[in-house]
């Protein structure tokens, strides 16, 4: 699964990817051969990068969840 980018976001870096390629490595580089880089990035780093978010803020969680604990145990004494 592919992660979708909002049309305003694809364009953003559709217009990025057109102009790093045109100052840094003096290429041209199409819209439609922005479209197919960012579709490749989005389909080989996407995963990662999502598996990776999702570990983050479990993590985060996890944290919190541990540091509640500490703020609502009540001793049975």
């Amino acid at each position: 699964m592919m992660p979708d980018l909002s049309e305003e976001r694809r364009e953003a870096l559709r217009d990025h990817l057109i102009r790093l390629f045109s100052s840094d490595f003096d290429e041209t580089l199409t819209e439609f051969r922005a479209d197919a880089v960012i579709d490749l990035m989005l389909k080989t780093l996407g995963p990662t990068v999502y598996n990776q978010a999702v570990q983050d803020v479990r993590q985060h969680l996890q944290i919190k969840l541990d540091d509640l604990d500490g703020e609502i145990y009540l001793d049975s004494e």
